[in-house]
């Protein structure tokens, strides 16, 4: 289902998408272009997609889901123009999904720790202060179909601590996993940064320890098969400029170095 969009741009996206009209020099006919989203960072990125249809006259049709949702639907043959993944799309290239030469890089984020914003933030620097972070929390929200959620579980058992937590555990098969925290149904949520930073009532603890640490990367990629390949292609230009990167950056998307 679409979100409602703004219409606005933001200053750095409105570089972006000048830089966006030099680039097709407003020459293209308008396409229909199909995405497959995450919703990991639905906020920038709906807002996002809302300027490229602005400035290029193309109509985007998109679906949000979970990353690893939408990686089973386009192994199983499903129809898309480009998709927006929180995970690497090689695997996909690698099956002749997605097109060779078009994979793009928006960010990474970590996986962090939050609560509802003014309550007290335990400490989880080191790996026996989070382990100590858990088992005090009464509850702990996680998202059981995101590759934070998937990421978490195993991490569990690697601590040996499953069994012991798994009582207060609360997984969230929908968006919402964040909001747990903000509406009091669960303490602590552990999950992507970004997903943290997009909740108003809710507060970043902090990321994760570096040991435990891991990285969901947000890639796209043009359907081998796409009916609009060039529009497709265009927005993931327009997704990453360096203007835009800024926007996501500050949404909790740390930049990828080859």
């Amino acid at each position: 289902m679409k979100l409602p969009r703004r219409t606005f741009l933001h200053p750095a996206a409105g570089a972006a998408a000048l830089t966006l009209l030099l680039l097709e020099g407003l020459a293209a006919d308008a396409a229909e272009v199909r995405v497959l989203s995450t919703n990991a960072i639905t906020s920038v990125t709906n807002e996002l997609y809302a300027q490229f249809e602005l400035v290029t006259g193309h109509k985007l049709t998109v679906r949000y889901e979970f990353g690893p949702i939408l990686k089973r639907e386009i192994e199983a043959g499903a129809t898309f123009d480009v998709s927006i993944l929180s995970l690497d799309v090689d695997d996909l290239i690698k099956q002749g999904k997605i097109a060779v030469g078009t994979r793009a890089v928006l960010g990474r984020t970590g996986i962090g720790v939050g609560v509802r914003k003014g309550m007290p933030k335990p400490d989880i620097t080191t790996i026996e202060a989070f382990k100590r972070a858990l088992f005090n929390a009464k509850t702990i929200a996680y998202s059981r179909a995101g590759s934070s959620g998937l990421y978490f579980l195993g991490l569990l058992d690697r601590l040996g601590i499953a069994e012991d937590l798994k009582a207060k555990l609360k997984p969230s098969t929908g968006n919402n996993t964040v909001e747990a925290v903000v509406t009091g149904e669960a303490e602590l949520v552990v999950v992507g940064v970004a997903l943290i930073l997009m909740v108003p009532g809710a507060e970043l603890v902090g990321w994760l320890p570096s040991e435990l640490q891991s990285y969901i990367v947000f890639t796209g990629g043009v359907s081998a098969t796409a009916k609009e390949p060039e529009a497709a292609k265009a927005l993931l230009d327009f997704l990453t400029t360096a203007e835009t990167r800024a926007i996501l950056e500050a949404k909790g998307l740390e930049p990828v170095t080859p």
